[in-house]
């Protein structure tokens, strides 16, 4: 046990089992929590892979849902912008009218969805057409909020690729038919932490998904995209 001295003393104390048999039963055990743990990832890839699309391919819809993803020093984070510039091509290509962006606003010091609605305006959405949901702690929070709070029954969802498909089963849950967007992202340690971390989350999800819990935060319903205008794309020029 020399080589485990700098582990925690229960992983000192496990010993493995010294037959054939209790081996073999041992790697049975773990082949078996391996695939329960992964169960619920096939699931959501399975379920939710057939509705990710691109910008250019993806059915239009009212309104792109755009998930929070980080500030760095008060504006979006290299993921997040990522996201938007994906929200502002769907805009600008006719095939939402309006912008819904929800993320975590639990501090006076931290504003994920005023960050987002500002770099929005700046690259050219109009603000009229861009409703904040303040309360978007997660994505279980910002789906059943987008169907309960404002009234989303059908959207295009933007995200990074290793996200989408959660948010897809997740917002299917909650009552929206919607495709999702995946946007392409940098194989980074950021991109590989995504990754796993789906993985791990994908349990939560699939208990949200049948259980269907409230939300952290309620609320008042909310009449911002209703109100919005019909989006007219100009017309293109003929050839």
């Amino acid at each position: 046990m020399r080589g485990l001295r700098g582990f925690p003393g229960w992983i000192r104390r496990v010993r493995l089992p010294r037959t054939r048999r209790g081996q073999r039963r041992a790697f049975q055990v773990v082949v078996a929590l391996a695939v329960l743990a992964l169960l619920p990832a096939t699931w959501l890839n399975a379920s939710a892979g057939p509705r990710v699309r691109t910008v250019a391919d993806v059915p239009a819809a009212p309104v792109a849902v755009v998930f929070g993803a980080g500030l760095w020093n008060g504006e979006p984070s290299p993921y997040l912008a990522h996201r938007l510039d994906a929200a502002v091509r769907l805009y600008q290509d006719g095939r939402v009218r309006a912008v819904l962006v929800t993320g975590d606003n639990s501090r006076h010091d931290y504003d994920e969805p005023d960050a987002m609605r500002g770099y929005l305006v700046r690259h050219g959405v109009p603000d009229r057409r861009i409703v904040s949901d303040y309360a978007g702690f997660d994505t279980w929070d910002s789906c059943t909020r987008a169907h309960r709070i404002f009234g989303v029954d059908r959207a295009v969802l933007v995200s990074q690729g290793f996200h989408i498909r959660r948010a897809l089963a997740l917002c299917a849950a909650a009552g929206i038919d919607a495709y999702g967007v995946g946007v392409a992202a940098n194989h980074d340690v950021t991109w590989a932490y995504g990754g796993v971390r789906e993985i791990l989350a994908a349990g939560k999800a699939t208990a949200e998904a049948v259980l269907r819990p409230d939300p952290h935060f309620l609320g008042p319903k909310e009449k911002g995209l209703a109100a919005a205008p019909p989006f007219r794309p100009a017309p293109r020029p003929s050839r």
